[in-house]
């Protein structure tokens, strides 16, 4: 029963997605800001439709630590959910990722047109010079920069080593640090694809600044928060 709803799911999230990728690049000239208005209604959908096939909910702690600003937003990486979760969650924004991500079929296609971080992960000096110049531009431009410090998916209860990228952005445009933990891979497991009713739960913490502190020492304060709230949901 939960594969055929999670087929359900999957079925409806393409059809509309293709449809929302096809407008947007049939108008692929007009302003990035104005094809994220577009594409950001995939998410908005995905939200619902989990709900209605596999009801799946969201549940979020700590919308008022949303900076007003553009910010460096830190997750932990458990699930395929988050690229489509913290849409609904944060303003405008994009990714850090890595560049096998564009060749999925529609999906990848949609990210293409929203101007991600594309990182050869292979090239570790390289990708990090790339994220650090072109997050800054990013933040720059008024837009929210998602980055997943473990690199790798982890599965739910388990914490990865954080690197450095994305509080590197921070540091280089003296933009806050939003730390965000969720657990949505106890309804969207890495790898999976069956899906399990729960209520995914997102933790926003305070806007944690840069100003006066080290690369380690702030590495060090987030993982910390992470792990706290790791043990909690």
């Amino acid at each position: 029963m939960l594969f055929l709803r999670s087929l359900l799911y999957f079925l409806g999230s393409m059809i509309v997605l293709g449809l929302l990728v096809t407008t947007a690049f049939a108008l692929f000239f007009i302003p990035i800001k104005a094809r994220y208005a577009i594409l950001v209604n995939w998410s908005k959908f995905c939200i619902w439709w989990l709900r209605i096939t596999l009801n799946i909910k969201l549940k979020v702690i700590g919308r008022e630590n949303i900076p007003t600003t553009p910010c460096v937003i830190v997750s932990n990486h458990q699930s395929t959910w988050e690229s489509i979760g913290l849409q609904q969650v944060f303003p405008r924004q994009t990714w850090v990722l890595k560049r096998e991500l564009l060749l999925i079929p529609v999906f990848g296609w949609g990210l293409a047109m929203l101007k991600p971080i594309v990182i050869n992960r292979g090239e570790k000096l390289k990708a990090l010079k790339k994220i650090i110049k072109q997050g800054a531009d990013r933040i720059n431009e008024k837009i929210f920069v998602v980055v997943f410090p473990e690199g790798t998916r982890q599965p739910y209860g388990k914490l990865g080593e954080y690197q450095k990228g994305g509080i590197s952005i921070a540091k280089k445009t003296g933009c806050d640090i939003s730390p965000v933990y969720h657990n949505a891979g106890r309804a969207w497991p890495k790898g999976s694809f069956i899906k399990y009713p729960n209520t995914i739960t997102v933790v926003i913490g305070s806007p944690i600044s840069v100003k006066g502190k080290s690369t380690t020492a702030l590495t060090k304060e987030i993982r910390d928060w992470t792990e706290s709230q790791a043990v909690k949901y």
